[in-house]
């Protein structure tokens, strides 16, 4: 971003240069350029795609096909077209595949201020790509304390005031087998209207604090199957201690809620955590119990429809 925290072109382009090797070949007064619009999730087509002056794509990629399309036109209608391309919302336009850049796009694209790179690679395998580093880039962020994991295939993110034991009970987990994501501080995005993806940060990457024992590498104690890279957040588990616990607990369906997490409502389950409660057993009954619960089965329902099917029947005490 600039001095003003606004998004630029060549901090846009930067992380993209350096991870697919692009070269940047003209316009570069583009870099200076401020990205004004909001893009919702990365990954619209107006973002990235193949060649487009009607349905103008930010970033326009280039390959051996949109290169010989552009070649076969007259002097003229190529002309227009490059004009019409390079004066129009788009701030940069890659050309793939090793193709030759022409000096006519060169011209145009410091004269626009459009960034022109190059670079190899596949032109559909490319715009993927990008659209997949896109979608991550400009996606809604946020950190959220608490301990990340993979829980019986389900993002889980466990919450609680410190000191409440949420590092052991993670630790407990990974010897049951499920995947810790990142501890303390994982990174959340919201990558399509609906979904949250989270991750590690670089620096709490496979590590674990556990009081007592410190910093631990799970990756290197338990193995590269007890590391999860992301997960989409599925469940929240909020530990909270007996004492603080407020209201009664609803004992057909317990404490369940939805807390939203960019704008995206997730479920929440919060558990009362007292001397004697197996918590990983507890949070592996939540994930199972959720997991019925989005296949539409719902246990305290099923209780109460069959008490009333009991009493419909003028034998409330058999068993049903």
């Amino acid at each position: 971003m600039d001095t003003h925290g606004r998004l630029t072109v060549g901090k846009l382009l930067e992380p993209l240069i350096e991870r697919f090797g692009f070269t940047w070949v003209a316009g570069r007064d583009a870099a200076e350029r401020p990205i004004e619009e909001d893009f919702s999730w990365g990954s619209h087509p107006k973002v990235v795609g193949h060649l487009n002056v009607i349905h103008h794509n930010r970033i326009q990629v280039l390959g051996r096909i949109e290169r010989e399309y552009l070649d076969g036109l007259p002097a003229a209608e190529r002309a227009a077209l490059l004009q019409r391309l390079f004066d129009s919302v788009s701030f940069a336009v890659i050309v793939c595949e090793d193709q030759p850049i022409a000096d006519d796009l060169k011209r145009l694209a410091d004269r626009h201020r459009v960034a022109l790179l190059a670079g190899g690679g596949r032109s559909n395998e490319l715009v993927t790509e990008l659209r997949y580093v896109l979608t991550h880039m400009l996606a809604e962020k946020t950190t959220l304390h608490g301990v990340f994991m993979e829980v019986t295939s389900l993002g889980v993110l466990i919450t609680g005031d410190a000191s409440i034991g949420k590092s052991e009970l993670a630790l407990e987990l990974i010897t049951r087998g499920h995947r810790l994501v990142c501890d303390d501080a994982p990174e959340f995005a919201r990558i399509t209207p609906d979904i949250v993806s989270g991750h590690a940060p670089p620096m709490l990457q496979d590590l674990l604090e556990v009081r007592g024992l410190g910093v631990l590498n799970i990756r290197e104690m338990y193995g590269d199957g007890a590391i999860k890279k992301s997960k989409y957040l599925r469940l929240i588990i909020d530990l909270v201690p007996t004492e603080k616990y407020g209201g009664e607990i609803d004992r057909l369906h317990g404490d369940a809620k939805r807390r939203e997490v960019l704008g995206v409502p997730i479920a929440q389950i919060t558990l009362p955590v007292a001397p004697g409660r197996n918590l990983a057993v507890m949070v592996e009954a939540a994930v199972l119990k959720y997991l019925l619960w989005a296949r539409g089965r719902d246990a305290g329902r099923e209780l109460v429809e069959r008490q009333r099917r009991a009493l419909d029947s003028g034998h409330p005490f058999d068993a049903v």
